[in-house]
C-alpha cells in the first residue's frame, strides 16, 4: 500500500498527521456513501474494503469526507481508482490517467467529453491525496495539474482537427497541423492549481494552412 505507507502512526508523530474532519455530519454521510458503494460492488470491492478498514485507511477517508464534499463525491464514485491509487501510489495512478487521456481518439464528441471529465476528476483525487499524504511537493502538484491540462488540450485538438470540416488534416499529430496553441498565465508558467482556469491563444501558420479558407480557421 504505497500511499497508505505515508500515513503510519510514526509519520503522524513526526508532524505528518492528516487533517481531522472539520464536519462530523459530512464525515458520517461520506462514510455511509462509501460503505454503500462497496456493498453494491460486492466481491469486486474486496481490496477497497481491506485497505479502507485499516486505521490508516479510516484516517484517510475521514480527512476526505469531513473536509471536502467534492472529493467525497469523487472518492465514492471512483472507489476502484482510489484503491489503485492507494495500492500503487500517486505516481503510477497519475501515469495511468495520462496514458488514458493520450489514447488515440476514436470517440465521438460526447464520448471524448465524458472521457476527459473522468480523467479530470481522477487527477483531482490523485493530486489531493498525494498532498494529504505528503507524497508530493507543491511543485509536483502544480506540475501534474499543468501536465494534465496540456494533455487534455492535445486530445481535444486532435478530435477537432479530425471532426471539423475544412480544418487542416495532418498525417502526423497536431504538431504538424499548423495550428499553435499558446498557454497563458499559470498554464504557461506550469503553475496550475485546483481552481485555475486556462487561458489560450490559438494561432495558425498560413504556409501550412494555406489550402483552408481563412474564415474557417478564424472560427476554429
Amino acid at each position: 500500500m504505497k500511499l497508505l505507507s505515508h500515513l503510519s502512526p510514526e509519520s503522524a508523530r513526526d508532524g505528518g498527521a492528516l487533517p481531522l474532519p472539520a464536519d462530523a455530519r459530512l464525515h458520517a454521510l461520506g462514510q455511509s456513501a462509501w460503505d454503500e458503494a462497496l456493498a453494491e460492488a460486492g466481491d469486486a470491492a474486496a481490496a477497497a474494503h481491506a485497505w479502507s478498514t485499516t486505521a490508516a485507511g479510516r484516517a484517510l477517508l475521514a480527512a476526505i469526507f469531513g473536509n471536502s464534499p467534492f472529493l467525497t463525491g469523487v472518492a465514492v464514485r471512483e472507489w476502484a481508482f482510489l484503491t489503485s491509487l492507494v495500492e500503487n501510489g500517486a505516481d503510477a495512478a497519475f501515469a495511468a490517467v495520462i496514458a488514458e487521456t493520450k489514447r488515440p481518439i476514436d470517440d465521438d464528441q460526447a464520448a471524448l467529453m465524458s472521457r476527459l471529465r473522468v480523467a479530470r476528476r481522477r487527477v483531482a483525487l490523485t493530486v489531493a491525496l498525494a498532498e494529504l499524504a505528503g507524497a508530493w511537493t507543491l511543485e509536483q502538484q502544480m506540475a501534474a495539474l499543468t501536465r494534465f491540462a496540456e494533455t487534455a488540450i492535445d486530445a481535444a485538438l486532435a478530435y477537432l482537427l479530425r471532426a471539423t470540416p475544412g480544418a487542416p488534416q495532418p498525417a502526423a499529430p497536431p504538431e504538424e497541423s499548423g495550428l499553435i496553441v499558446l498557454g497563458m498565465g499559470k498554464l504557461g508558467g506550469g503553475e496550475l492549481n485546483y481552481s485555475s482556469d486556462i487561458d489560450l491563444i490559438l494561432l495558425y501558420a498560413p504556409t501550412r494552412a494555406a489550402p483552408v479558407a481563412q474564415d474557417v480557421l478564424h472560427g476554429f
